[in-house]
Formats: C-alpha cells, sequence, structure tokens
C-alpha cells in the first residue's frame, strides 16, 4: 500500500491520531469536534496554563460546551501537552496559532514558521499536515512545503501538505466549528483528498475544494477584507449622515428593506478581533511583492482606525453642549469586549477608546461582564448611582446584558456608537 492509501484508511476508519497545535479560539473548538467525531487528539500549546486547563476539563473558551469537553477528557479521546516531541504520534496535524501584525503593519509569521519547524522535526511518512492561520497567499508552499522537503519528504508522495482557513466567528449562535462550511487546498489533489476526507468525517457542512493551497489563503483574505472594506463604507457613511443631520440606522434599515444587491453593514468606534483589523494588511503587504498598490482596501483600513477618534470627538463635543470639557470629565465607558456578549478583547476599539480618553485627561471607568478586569481597571457595575456620577456614559460594546432604558433614565449623557438606545429619545442621548 501506498502512503497514501494507508493514511486514507486511517481517516476513514478513525484510527488516525490527530493533533492541533494552538489551543485558543480556533483551536480548541476544532480539538473538541475532532475528538467528537471519534478520534484521538493531541493538543499542543506553549502555554502551560492553556494545557492543564485542558487536562482537567476546564473550559476557557466560549463557543465550547463545558460538559462537551469534560467528557473528551475524561474518556481520553482528548490530551493537551506543551511537549512536541509528541507530534511523532501524530498521522494528522492542524496548524492554529496566531498571525498577528507588527509594529509596522507587516504580517509576524513567526508563530507559524516556529510551529512548522516543531512540525518538520517530528514529522514522519504518511502524515497530512494542515495549516488553518490566516495568512498571506503562498505562505503554506512558500514556508512550510520547503521545511518538510529540507528534512528529505516529497510533498503529495510520502508527506501531504494543504490549507484550509480556520473560520470561527466568536458568540455566533447559528454557524459554529461543526456546521460552517470548509475550504480545502492542497498542495497535490492526493493532498486536497485526504484534507478533505478528514473535515468531512469531522464536520457537518460542506467542504469545498480549491485547486491550490493559493487559491484557499487567497479566498481567505478575501473574505475578511470584504467585511473591512464594506465596514469602511458604513463607518463613513455614519459621518457624513451625522454631519447632514441623517440617523445613518435609519438609513441601514431602510436599504435592507431590498431584497437584492444590498448588504447590511453597520458603523462602530472601530475594528476589532483577530481577523478583520489584521487580515486586509497581510494582503496589501504580499501585493507589493508585485508591485501593486491596493488602494481601496488601505483606505478602508485608515478609515476604520480613525473611527475611535471620531467618537472621542463626538463624545467631546457632546460634554461641550454642557459647558464641559474631556479633560477632567468622568467618562463611564459600557463594553471591553470587540462584539456583543463574548469575552474576546482582542484588538477592540475600546481599548483605543479608552486609551485616548486617558490621555485627554479623562477619568475612565467601565463595565463589561464578560471582561472582568483590563491593566489597573476593574469593571465597575452599573448601578443608578455609577451612571449618575459619570458626566458622559459611552456605550461602546452592545452587550445583550445592557438595558438601554435604564441607562438613559439615570446617566447625564449618553454617546451609543452600537445603536443599543434604538426606538428610545431623548436630549440626552446622541448615537454615532
Amino acid at each position: 500500500m501506498t502512503h497514501y492509501s494507508q493514511l486514507m484508511d486511517k481517516i476513514q476508519n478513525r484510527t488516525a491520531v490527530l493533533g492541533v497545535i494552538g489551543l485558543g479560539y480556533v483551536g480548541l473548538p476544532l480539538a473538541v469536534e475532532k475528538a467528537n467525531a471519534g478520534y484521538t487528539v493531541l493538543g499542543f500549546d506553549i502555554q502551560q496554563k492553556r494545557v492543564d486547563f485542558v487536562n482537567a476539563g476546564h473550559n476557557y473558551i466560549g463557543d465550547v460546551v463545558d460538559s462537551n469537553l469534560s467528557d473528551l477528557v475524561e474518556q481520553k479521546k482528548l490530551v493537551a501537552t506543551t511537549d512536541f516531541s509528541q507530534l511523532s504520534r501524530c498521522d494528522c496535524l492542524a496548524i492554529c496559532v496566531p498571525t498577528p501584525l507588527d509594529g509596522y503593519f507587516q504580517p509576524d509569521i513567526s508563530y507559524v514558521k516556529n510551529s512548522s519547524m516543531e512540525v518538520a522535526k517530528y514529522a514522519h511518512t504518511g502524515m497530512l499536515v494542515v495549516l488553518e492561520s490566516t495568512t498571506y497567499p503562498g505562505t503554506t508552499e512558500e514556508i512550510i512545503q520547503p521545511l518538510l522537503e529540507e528534512k528529505g519528504f516529497t510533498v503529495g508522495q510520502d508527506l501531504f501538505l494543504a490549507f484550509s482557513p480556520e473560520r470561527v466567528d466568536p458568540g455566533n449562535a447559528v454557524y459554529k466549528t461543526k456546521n460552517t462550511p470548509k475550504v480545502v487546498g492542497g498542495v497535490t489533489k492526493e493532498c486536497t483528498l485526504l484534507a478533505k476526507t478528514l473535515y468531512g468525517n469531522v464536520l457537518d457542512s460542506e467542504i469545498h475544494t480549491t485547486s491550490s493551497p493559493k487559491v484557499a489563503e487567497m479566498e481567505k483574505i478575501f473574505e475578511n477584507t470584504f467585511r473591512n472594506i464594506n465596514i469602511a463604507l458604513a463607518n463613513e457613511m455614519a459621518i457624513l449622515c451625522d454631519k447632514m443631520g441623517i440617523p445613518v440606522w435609519e438609513v441601514i434599515d431602510a436599504a435592507k428593506s431590498k431584497p437584492y444587491g444590498f448588504m447590511a453593514f453597520y458603523p462602530g468606534p472601530g475594528l476589532g478581533g483577530h481577523c478583520i483589523p489584521i487580515d486586509p494588511f497581510y494582503l496589501t503587504w504580499k501585493a507589493r511583492e508585485y508591485n501593486y498598490h491596493t488602494r481601496l482596501i488601505e483606505i478602508a483600513g485608515e478609515i476604520n482606525n480613525s473611527m475611535p477618534d471620531y467618537v472621542i470627538g463626538r463624545v467631546a463635543d457632546q460634554l461641550n453642549t454642557q459647558k464641559k470639557a474631556l479633560n477632567g470629565s468622568k467618562i463611564f465607558v459600557l463594553g471591553l469586549a470587540y462584539k456583543a456578549d463574548i469575552d474576546d478583547i482582542r484588538e477592540s476599539p475600546s481599548i483605543s477608546l479608552i486609551q485616548i480618553l486617558t490621555e485627554k485627561g479623562a477619568e475612565v471607568c467601565y463595565n463589561d461582564p464578560f471582561a472582568q478586569t483590563y491593566k489597573n481597571l476593574t469593571s465597575v457595575d452599573i448601578t443608578a448611582q455609577s451612571l449618575g456620577d459619570a458626566d458622559l456614559v459611552l456605550i461602546a460594546t452592545g452587550h445583550s446584558a445592557y438595558d438601554p432604558a435604564f441607562i438613559l433614565e439615570h446617566a447625564s449623557l449618553v454617546f451609543d456608537s452600537r445603536n443599543i438606545t434604538n426606538g428610545l429619545e431623548s436630549p440626552k442621548l446622541r448615537r454615532l
């Protein structure tokens, strides 16, 4: 039997041992679903705290069911480790590590490189390696493939390599890892088929194959760039509508009534999360290699990145109506997470808002039911007194726990950047 057919048999009869490198928002839910599908799964992470949590059956990711994780750990279907030599036990590996930007808005793929070097060190014939981390087109074949080939492997014959972009939307009540359609692009047809078969056994969703890893890598960047640009358009419309005295939220609601040719995107105080604020810059960076300037993408980034400053400018104008300066005013920021009803504060615009307010001399406190501490701040309970003590309440995240009527009743001034006060009117209220 060939290495391909042997691995295919292991995948199909679920005797393959699966490894997941990186046990964060992407990796842990994926590891859980692979274990739910009947595979034995090894989870790898450099953070001992995460490994200890998993092995104790303690969940730390919102999209994972606590009891599901503890049951899998108890059944020995999922084990976590910081010992990367255990990679040699795995038949299939998924790399789910962060791909942030550096201080110059250039891709930092050090996590991918370091993980790939560990994989190459312990790789064996008949292994499938799948990169899931969002990155620029070409990463799989330009970074990972050479590392494996340096070890003497022939990709597509005795070792198999593919890219399958993660699609995780924290807090989404409908689409989770299990039922979100998956895209797979292998270096060879054999690589693609092995990855497709594996994900087909694990997920309850369509597995869409592409002709190469580059297509799958570009597809992922395109998804998030599409959202980035359309959010920028919504933000620009919000700025213009404010100048013209037109409620932008009502404009969007009216536009949504069209059953074709329009998709609603909403303005906000800035972009958050690990994907949308970051991924488009991977594409603009890669485009320079081809002497191409991605003007639309970069303009969208400028608009979205300017929104925290714009919101603070609006807040300062609102305070000015009460003859108050931003310097010395007490500002109560509601929401630290980047989106409603989750605990994820990565790239959250709320952090930028708090930083700008502090730099301008405001006295800042915040509330977030999902994030109890941030640096030297502790979440303050929302009460009639805490609302009333503030010169202005800034709604930065639309958590469902927030009662807009209660907030509006007890606050002196309210600036709502998320439209949770929709339907309420008051001279003390302004919306983005």
